[in-house]
């Protein structure tokens, strides 16, 4: 039974990194289950049995990215830090580069962010891709409201304007990398950019 059960979750994977290939490559919009399944080298019954259709398929895709993700900014809420905003930086510094080291993360973001048409079937999922998002934003506010209650921030820190920020410039920053990637030497570029930003945040005191 429990090779039964460990032969499905390899499948289920399997169908997973086939799908993120098939729809990096043809877009989520043109792309069928049949593809998937011929790149899986599974029966398009095998894809049935673990997903009812092409939009679950993309919703657990995203799940995938973004799980991971959250779970880095969480646990860093739960870590004691003389310097929470300090700490932040190191995560985001950290999450950008695994892009360099993760050939499979860069394409699961790069459908994500340049290679769909969120409109159509797709709209629904962006409405929940960006509830997602304000789960982000949330977590990015925490470490400036923990600073401003360490006194780290001056009091006059909006917290959730800083969380925005930091959510723009690090998209920014993803974005850039993905699309040229042939400008940036990552291991020194990503920290120095990431250290300039968060720079213009802490007070002198608080470097």
């Amino acid at each position: 039974m429990r090779r039964t059960k460990e032969d499905a979750e390899q499948t289920k994977l399997a169908i997973l990194e086939a799908a993120l290939d098939v729809f990096y490559e043809r877009g989520v919009a043109k792309a069928s289950l049949e593809e998937v399944a011929r790149a899986a080298s599974v029966t398009r019954g095998a894809v049935y049995w673990h997903f009812k259709n092409k939009i679950e398929i993309f919703e657990a895709l995203h799940e995938n990215l973004h799980t991971p993700f959250i779970e880095q900014i969480l646990e860093g809420l739960e870590v004691e830090h003389p310097n929470p905003v300090e700490q932040l930086q190191r995560i985001c510094t950290q999450l950008i580069l695994r892009l360099e080291q993760d050939p499979q993360l860069r394409k699961a973001i790069q459908l994500f962010m340049f290679k769909c048409d969120y409109s159509g079937e797709l709209a629904a999922c962006k409405v929940r891709f960006n509830a997602k998002k304000r789960d982000k934003l949330r977590a990015f506010e925490a470490y400036f409201e923990k600073a401003l209650h360490q006194q780290t921030l001056p009091l006059s820190a909006d917290p959730r304007l800083l969380a925005l920020s930091v959510n723009c410039f690090f998209r920014g920053v993803v974005s850039e990398y993905l699309d040229s990637p042939q400008e940036f030497q990552p291991g020194h570029d990503v920290p120095q950019m990431m250290q300039l930003f968060f720079n213009g945040i802490l007070p002198p005191a608080g470097r």
